[in-house]
């Protein structure tokens, strides 16, 4: 789960009453990404494709799901995708100079 203020038990309560959004916490093991890492776009990119590809629809038992997300994962890593990757290196000496050591030429 990222960081988003919504996406917090809290916002349970203000879509459902608070007896079932309690029991929809109670099943929930939430884990936060970090809040900057260049792989986040990537790993964000892959989960929206697997909402549109595979979890599009109502899956009533958790087995189908698993049946389902394994049988997509391995057509999907069957047929390698590239990420057209724009932040080069000098972008990132730029960006982030504070952080990269200055090089001195003797």
């Amino acid at each position: 789960m990222d960081n988003l203020n919504t996406h917090k038990p809290a916002a349970l309560y203000h879509a459902f009453e608070p007896a079932v959004a309690r029991a929809l916490i109670n099943r929930l093991e939430i884990h936060h990404t970090p809040k900057h890492g260049s792989w986040l776009n990537m790993a964000e990119i892959e989960l929206s494709v697997l909402s549109r590809q595979c979890l599009d629809r109502r899956i009533a038992h958790l087995d189908t799901l698993t049946q389902e997300v394994a049988a997509w994962e391995q057509a999907r890593n069957a047929n390698t995708q590239a990420v057209n990757w724009r932040f080069t290196t000098p972008d990132a000496r730029i960006k982030l100079k504070r952080l990269y050591p200055s090089i001195q030429n003797s």
